[in-house]
């Protein structure tokens, strides 16, 4: 009994006319790799479907789940029962000699990971591939999360790279197709933002939108976040349990270490440079051994600037249920401050261009790790005021205007005792109000006045003349 074809299917073009190259040219061995709920089981469901495919094999393909195999002997026990085979103890050589002796055959096994992964399982299970791989008139394909394909095995070559997330045209596409046409493109492309362009996320949210609408969608994103796909009873229903299925990976539980750079992660939406790894002095044990950890199960992955990064939905899900702590987030907080600073001491010259490339890389990472230090009870509040400001200044010279955190300090003002901290952030709010509407302007003039009365700093009351606030 063979899966159905794909009925909504895109933005796997070149992917799909690689593997059919492949198979023109003789029976390949090909591993379909990537992060969960990227489409590789759509994918592989798509050739098993397909014209050349079919008139190859004629009926002699087999898709095989095996999500519930965690050894060789049942893998072989699964392939064993689609064969019609009467069960036994180990049908790992009746499996081969049946396929020897047959016509041209075409095994698929999804979701192969299940066993593979399993350090008590992985050479078995590595043996017996090499040994269906052996068949020259066996054509062979597996999809796995991750990044990784098994060893003992000769993959054709050229290798299909691990899927990636759909192009827009693509992801819309698909949305359109699942919820019809009539929303605001606009508000569709605000949906998908928060898809990070995953075939799974992109289905689930689009079903919701049929029935909701986008408006009532987003609103509900905002508290729910992944939750709110999240109630199916498998992997292809439930976000959140696609997920945790490979945070539950082996590859990660070896590296306990790699989930807390991936916690860190989850709040970096612009992710991390090698560099930035490493001089930012991160409490991570083996920072380097964690980063290969997460791209070998494709929960992290680097992009076309060698940055570490993490789907949108993977940040969502470890940022509601594994935050960072702020042991692991003051390093990088420390590290994106000195930058500023350097950046304000060199006056924003043309000298410091390194500088202000790195910041305009971490822009986005810069206001979520300032956001979580501008908490009233935070033990670094003052000092998150500072790097908030001369983050201000930067973004105002590169024009990017003046960044809405400002009007998150105004709140916790009152609850602020650092008098030297307060008169600092007021005179930056007073030189950029004309980029960003602030309230009560002349309210913070009359409270820098009081404070720089506590204060013996000539440096800070310069700052105000410089503004002409006497």
């Amino acid at each position: 009994m063979l899966p159905a074809e794909p009925k909504i299917f895109y933005g796997r073009e070149s992917e799909l006319a690689h593997i059919l190259k492949l198979f023109n040219q003789g029976t390949p061995r090909i591993a379909i790799l990537g992060a969960g709920g990227m489409g590789k089981t759509s994918l592989a469901q798509t050739v098993l479907h397909h014209e050349q495919i079919i008139t190859k094999y004629h009926g002699n393909r087999l898709f095989i789940a095996c999500d519930v195999a965690s050894s060789k002997v049942e893998l072989a026990a699964l392939i064993g029962a689609h064969l019609g085979m009467k069960p036994g103890k180990d049908l790992s050589r009746a499996v081969v000699q049946h396929f020897s002796d047959g016509p041209p055959s075409l095994l698929i096994l999804d979701n192969l990971e299940t066993a593979w992964e399993l350090a008590e399982s992985r050479k078995t299970i590595e043996e017996f591939l090499s040994l269906l791989t052996d068949i020259t008139n066996l054509g062979l394909m597996i999809t796995m999360r991750g990044a990784e394909r098994p060893a003992k095995v000769q993959w054709t070559r050229p290798f299909l790279l691990p899927l990636q997330p759909l192009s827009q045209d693509a992801a819309q596409k698909m949305f359109i197709d699942i919820t019809d046409e009539g929303h605001s493109m606009e508000e569709v492309d605000q949906v998908l933002f928060l898809t990070g362009n995953m075939p799974l996320s992109i289905s689930l949210l689009a079903h919701l939108v049929d029935v909701e609408g986008c408006s009532v969608v987003l609103s509900r994103w905002k508290t729910e976040k992944t939750s709110l796909i999240s109630e199916g009873a498998d992997r292809r229903s439930n976000l959140e349990l696609s997920i945790s299925l490979s945070l539950s990976s082996p590859r990660i539980i070896s590296m306990p270490h790699s989930q807390e750079l991936l916690a860190l992660l989850s709040i970096l939406p612009d992710g991390l440079s090698d560099v930035e790894l490493m001089q930012s002095k991160l409490p991570i044990q083996d920072i380097l051994g964690c980063k290969v950890a997460l791209l070998r199960t494709a929960l992290a992955y680097s992009d076309g600037y060698k940055r570490l990064k993490v789907l949108a939905p993977v940040r969502e899900y470890v940022a509601k249920f594994s935050p960072p702590t702020d042991q692991i987030i003051q390093p990088l907080f420390k590290h994106f401050h000195e930058l500023l600073e350097l950046y304000i001491t060199n006056g924003g010259k043309t000298s410091a261009a390194l500088v202000i490339n790195r910041i305009s890389s971490n822009y986005s990472n810069i206001q979520n790790v300032l956001r979580h230090g501008l908490h009233p009870d935070h033990p670094e509040l003052a000092n998150s005021i500072y790097c908030t400001c001369d983050f201000n200044r930067f973004s105002l010279r590169i024009g990017h205007g003046a960044t809405p955190l400002l009007k998150d300090i105004i709140n916790l003002l009152p609850s602020l005792e650092n008098h030297r901290a307060k008169v600092y952030f007021i005179t930056e709010v007073l030189q950029s109000w004309r980029h960003h509407s602030i309230p009560h302007v002349e309210k913070l003039i009359g409270q820098a006045l009081e404070h720089l009365k506590q204060l013996d700093d000539w440096d800070i009351g310069c700052m105000l003349c410089l503004f002409n606030l006497f």
